[in-house]
């Protein structure tokens, strides 16, 4: 009778948490989330709090051991010494300009695929565009180095003109970045036209707007919040990416510099890890106030 008892109980309590599920999907989703959400906290935001604490170290110059006492003296070198801030303006000028050149580029992409291609040739753009996604990071840059280099096809088109290629500077990261992240710009511009109507464009041209009104007043208010969206990607990607920049150009930027200071100063390079973070966050903020969140 006991352990018929104890079942019945069992039961009981297993009906009222269903219910309960039930009744609450809300409460469902969390216990579901729950476990992940709790690694990610354990790892991601774990590690970021060590990467925090860390910055705030310093390493003894005779010994080469860190120090573990609070100081300021990463960030105040970070901010004092030229060549620091020097490495932060460039990564953040080839970051911007990388973003602008990839909306530049992606918008009459994306528009075709969403406007103008029919059902067959928007699938087969689409697939043309998530190919590259499909091949390896690291193959993708060492061709580009051999594109670039100096015996490579570019020299060798432009030489029978006087003219020479990028070679291993500042050009030679833009080309590489541009060509590594526009699918990530494209994508989200023909999410976001695809959610225009049709109806909005012929609208504007029956009310007599030409071709570049319709775009300036029409389209592009409509999709900006898409361009944002991609520009998220290309931005901090550029931002926090060191080897690209370490395999085709002898230029220095925040990534390689991060990279070089970890074997002898990883306080140093934890406090220089965190500009780009910061830098990200503010980005977000932007981001978020000009409504690239708003169909997320």
């Amino acid at each position: 009778m006991a352990s018929e008892a104890v079942a019945v109980r069992k039961r009981s309590v297993g009906r009222r948490l269903a219910g309960l599920f039930y009744h609450r999907p809300k409460l469902q989703l969390g216990a579901l989330l729950a476990a992940p959400m709790a690694w990610l906290v354990l790892l991601y935001l774990g590690a970021l709090a060590i990467l925090l604490i860390t910055a705030f170290w310093t390493v003894n110059p005779l010994s080469g051991t860190v120090i573990k006492e609070f100081s300021l003296e990463n960030f105040e070198e970070l901010v004092n010494v030229p060549v620091y801030r020097e490495i932060v303006w460039r990564t953040v000028r080839t970051a911007v300009l990388v973003t602008l050149t990839d909306a530049i580029i992606a918008f009459p992409i994306a528009f075709y695929m969403a406007k103008v291609a029919g059902r067959r040739g928007k699938a087969i753009l689409v697939i043309a565009v998530l190919m590259p996604l499909w091949s390896s990071y690291l193959v993708k840059v060492l061709a580009w180095r051999e594109i670039i280099a100096e015996h490579g096809i570019i020299n060798w088109g432009l030489g029978p003109l006087g003219l020479h290629g990028p070679g291993e500077g500042l050009v030679a990261v833009w080309l590489v970045f541009t060509y590594l992240w526009l699918p990530y710009m494209v994508l989200p511009i023909f999410a976001g036209l695809e959610r225009i109507p049709n109806s909005l464009i012929s609208a504007s041209e029956d009310l007599g707007a030409s071709p570049f009104t319709t775009f300036r007043r029409v389209i592009l208010p409509l999709v900006f919040p898409a361009v944002v969206a991609g520009s998220i990607f290309t931005f901090s990607l550029t931002l926090g990416d060191y080897i690209a920049p370490k395999l085709v150009s002898n230029e220095q930027f925040i990534g390689t510099s991060i990279f070089a200071s970890i074997t002898n100063n990883q306080p140093f390079a934890a406090a220089f890890a965190l500009v780009p973070i910061v830098i990200v966050i503010a980005y977000l903020g932007v981001a978020r106030r000009l409504g690239a969140f708003e169909h997320v």
